[in-house]
């Protein structure tokens, strides 16, 4: 993991070096040729480093996926740092600012279309994501999906029963959940992608008026992680979570958690994305790296830590099958990068305007 003394230390290097790993970066990050692979490795080895900045839960899928990858690139170290889409955001366009470029690799749910406005990546090609569906790879070459989000309701089975847990967005007005349900505050995928999706589904009058409904129930806003949400309702804190990753409660409750995850029909996702950072100072381990995580062998990887693959060459985990609205005849509100950028000012209105 990046330290801070590393990073402070390391980013001067990293400017120094940039200079000269940057050109063959920008003729390799979009080049197609059959020479590519092993450019990109001879460049890789000469740089010897990759830094890569993630959401993901570091135990679970984030230093497996390191170990993975250097397992087959011995000679490249992995350093990371893992933190929430606005965290990771912040940090890139600090070292965009600063002319200090630190982190190689973007990966987040809800960032991407902020640090592409922000000047802070570049386009690039990978040929593993070779046949992933349209709608996962951004067509001007700026994203590709590295994950698949759905979002839920996580719930405490030892206080709502499998029964009486909301199974609709009307049946969370009940008045018996006043006070009960928690969501994340201000989060692009928390509390703002809720709203989202509800004004998407429901229009401007009837889902303005159903959020003013459910103000009445004072859902407590969390300032904490998804993972650490998950978990406060676990602990008997809160009854019910609005709007986590679907996943996250499955995985607890197979450790033996009270925890399972409800679906509300429309199901919001989100796609979670990986990204090149301008000016990265060791693009060609990047582009080996991003080249990894997007191929089978690397989304094998999410999908033992119980994560949902893009790759349409990975299964989807049987465990996860409860969760995913195609195969539970649910709707699907696909949000992608632009989309979930563009619904934020109304719904962080909406959010201060009815929950601050």
């Amino acid at each position: 993991m990046i330290t801070r003394r590393e990073a402070a230390l390391g980013s001067a290097a990293f400017a120094l070096a940039a200079p000269a790993l940057a050109a063959p970066a920008a003729s390799l990050a979009l080049y197609k040729g059959t020479d590519r692979a092993q450019r990109i490795l001879a460049g890789a080895k000469t740089e010897g480093k990759v830094a890569f900045y993630s959401g993901m839960i570091e135990n679970q899928a984030l230093r497996p996926l390191a170990d993975a990858f250097k397992k087959k690139y011995p000679f490249i170290a992995v350093e990371y740092w893992r933190g929430d889409s606005r965290g990771i955001v912040q940090k890139a366009l600090t070292e965009k600012r600063a002319n200090r470029v630190i982190g190689d690799i973007l990966e987040s749910t809800g960032g991407a279309q902020a640090l592409i406005r922000a000047g802070a990546t570049e386009p690039f090609y990978s040929p593993s994501a070779a046949g992933f569906p349209a709608n996962y790879i951004d067509p001007n070459g700026m994203w590709i999906a590295s994950r698949l989000d759905y979002f839920g309701m996580a719930f405490n089975t030892r206080q709502v029963s499998a029964a009486d847990v909301p199974k609709t967005y009307e049946a969370l007005l009940d008045p018996k959940w006043k006070g009960a349900i928690a969501w994340r505050a201000d989060s692009e995928v928390g509390a703002l992608l809720f709203i989202a999706g509800v004004m998407r589904e429901m229009g401007p009058e009837k889902g303005e008026a159903y959020l003013k409904r459910l103000s009445a129930q004072r859902i407590v806003n969390y300032a904490g992680s998804a993972r650490a949400l998950v978990d406060r309702v676990g602990e008997g804190e809160y009854k019910m979570a609005l709007e986590i990753y679907a996943h996250h409660p499955l995985i607890s409750k197979a450790k033996g958690a009270p925890l399972d995850t409800q679906m509300l029909d429309p199901v919001p996702s989100a796609l979670s994305t990986i990204q090149l950072a301008k000016n990265a100072p060791h693009p060609n381990a990047a582009l080996l790296f991003i080249d990894f995580v997007l191929s089978k062998e690397g989304q094998e990887v999410f999908k033992a830590a119980q994560y949902l693959s893009p790759n349409p060459q990975v299964d989807i985990d049987p465990s996860l099958r409860k969760i995913v609205p195609r195969l539970n005849g649910m709707k699907e509100t696909v949000f992608t990068p632009e989309l979930m950028f563009q619904s934020r000012d109304q719904a962080a209105a909406l959010f201060n305007k009815y929950f601050r």
